[in-house]
């Protein structure tokens, strides 16, 4: 019976530790779960994403075939995406956009169209200690590059814990895609474009890590430079 007991806190605490992002932040305002999200397969689970050659490495909903409210931002202005909790595990964090060739309802985001526009890293000191930035807080926030052109863009949220990534496969990725119009934007040109999936084969240093021994003397953030414009 004790065992039992055990084994059903060990499953409850592991359920509670995951998350999703259903939700972004415009104008200060958080915006309703799955209104300008595409709802996630794990929008019940949360369970992640531990493979990043499927299909669902991109927005994580080959099984919801979802839809989505498009919301205005403007470039220049402040754009959060918002978790159903906190980001629980220790890890990092990068955020992708890709612009739609029209209407963002029917983009599925195919091909090398995809550019970072942000991330949170580990911080490193020599081997002494890693930290975290991005573990604890309940979402990002990040200012849309002002050169930004207009247009309907698929916004990528992409939360990598790695409390358990000292073996392939083991690094989790906490995904979501929200659909944004962007206006008064600029006239530059976003890059590196890249394929989701594509973008990682797994083996990357900053996914395939340990974490806890030794401490990592510095750390890689996965993925190509930020584009700020």
């Amino acid at each position: 019976m004790l065992k039992s007991l055990v084994a059903l806190a060990a499953v409850v605490a592991s359920a509670s530790a995951h998350y999703t992002f259903p939700s972004l932040v415009v104008d200060g305002t958080t915006t309703p779960a799955w209104v300008n999200v595409r709802k996630t397969n794990n929008f019940n689970t949360q369970a992640p994403v531990t493979d990043v050659t499927s299909p669902d490495f991109r927005c994580y909903d080959t099984q919801t075939n979802p839809t989505a409210q498009t919301i205005t931002v403007s470039a220049g202005s402040q754009l959060g995406i918002m978790s159903d909790g906190t980001i629980y595990h220790p890890g990092v964090v990068n955020v992708y956009m890709a612009k739609a060739p029209g209407d963002v309802d029917s983009f599925a985001g195919d091909g090398p169209v995809w550019f970072k526009v942000y991330e949170i890293p580990a911080v490193t000191n020599g081997g002494q200690s890693i930290s975290f930035p991005a573990e604890g807080v309940p979402g990002v926030s990040f200012t849309v590059p002002k050169a930004l052109p207009s247009g309907q863009y698929l916004v990528r949220m992409e939360a990598i814990a790695l409390h358990v990534a000292q073996s392939f496969g083991g690094a989790q990725f906490y995904i979501s895609c929200g659909q944004v119009n962007v206006v008064n934007g600029g006239s530059g040109s976003p890059g590196p474009l890249v394929s989701i999936p594509g973008v990682y084969t797994g083996y990357e240093p900053g996914i395939l890590i340990n974490i806890n021994y030794p401490v990592p003397k510095n750390y890689t953030q996965p993925g190509p430079a930020v584009w700020s414009g």
